[in-house]
């Protein structure tokens, strides 16, 4: 049964006769009775006595009239729906962050992402970058937050290219220093973020292509927690650039890394080949006309 036959038949009956609803849905008579002979075929029963050049109802055909308007009215608003997301009046972006620079880096893109589309809901989680990803490939959210370079399951717009900076006890040797290599570090204790952490990973790539492994004292999900176990003098942590200079505190150093390979190149990500709404596109737009201003 095709909506194409309903509209047909359902606008002979407000019309009152076929000539008259064959203008309505802009085709010529014949293929409006056609289009009702159709429906009676595929039913079995008549849906309309004829009488001249005017229609009336049978039983079946005020059942169907009846349904019909139902299912037409349920095009309509489907329709009515697309063109609210299209139009970015309503819908729902599923974003994945990492818990570190959310609010350097993203809490502008959000203030202004709500003004521009207050219809537009935005569901947030937080997870470390191998994580994201997984549930940006199992679709779990639209757009996530990953480091490159990244798998190619995936395309991508990059965020921001950082150094990394260690931070020191304000009583080590070197704090006060403005650039440290990472094999000056390796007899320290280190403090890394929690397992699935990408700048874990960036760390402990570096400190193997230096010849060591260092010895890891603590670990935590909170940058914070981080900041004040070095300022306990547990041991040195590590920071993107941005992220280090907004942790600043009496009791802690930080200073340049120089390792070439040490970069926190973050990047948004999506499924490559896959269906990304028009809310995930315009939240990629905009992320990008804010990070060009900043």
């Amino acid at each position: 049964m095709e909506l194409r036959t309903l509209r047909a038949f359902v606008e002979v009956v407000r019309q009152g006769g076929f000539s008259e609803a064959a203008k309505v849905v802009f085709t010529t008579q014949s293929a409006v009775s056609k289009a009702v002979r159709q429906l009676e075929d595929e039913l079995g029963l008549p849906l309309l006595n004829r009488i001249g050049h005017r229609a009336s109802l049978t039983d079946a055909g005020e059942v169907v009239y009846r349904r019909a308007l139902v299912m037409l009215a349920g095009r309509d608003d489907l329709l009515a729906e697309i063109a609210e997301l299209r139009g970015l009046s309503r819908g729902t972006l599923r974003l994945g962050l990492p818990p570190i620079g959310n609010d350097a880096l993203f809490a502008p893109v959000f203030a202004v992402f709500r003004s521009r589309y207050p219809g537009i809901e935005i569901k947030l989680v937080e997870h470390g970058a191998k994580r994201l990803e997984e549930m940006v490939l199992a679709d779990e959210v639209d757009l996530g937050v990953s480091l490159l370079p990244t798998l190619d399951a995936f395309e991508w717009q990059s965020v921001r290219c950082e150094p990394i900076h260690v931070l020191l006890p304000a009583a080590h040797p070197l704090a006060g220093s403005e650039q440290i290599s990472l094999a000056a570090l390796k007899s320290n204790p280190f403090i890394l973020f929690e397992t699935g952490f990408a700048l874990n990973g960036i760390v402990l790539d570096a400190c193997r292509a230096a010849g060591f492994a260092p010895d890891i004292v603590a670990r935590s999900s909170q940058i914070n927690f981080i900041v004040e176990l070095v300022a306990a003098g547990l041991g040195i942590g590590f920071l993107p650039k941005l992220i280090a200079e907004q942790r600043q505190r009496p009791g802690i150093s930080h200073a340049l890394i120089v390792e070439p390979a040490m970069e926190w190149n973050m990047a948004w990500i999506w499924r490559r080949g896959g269906y990304l709404s028009h809310a995930g596109r315009a939240w990629l737009e905009l992320a990008a006309e804010v990070s060009a201003k900043t």
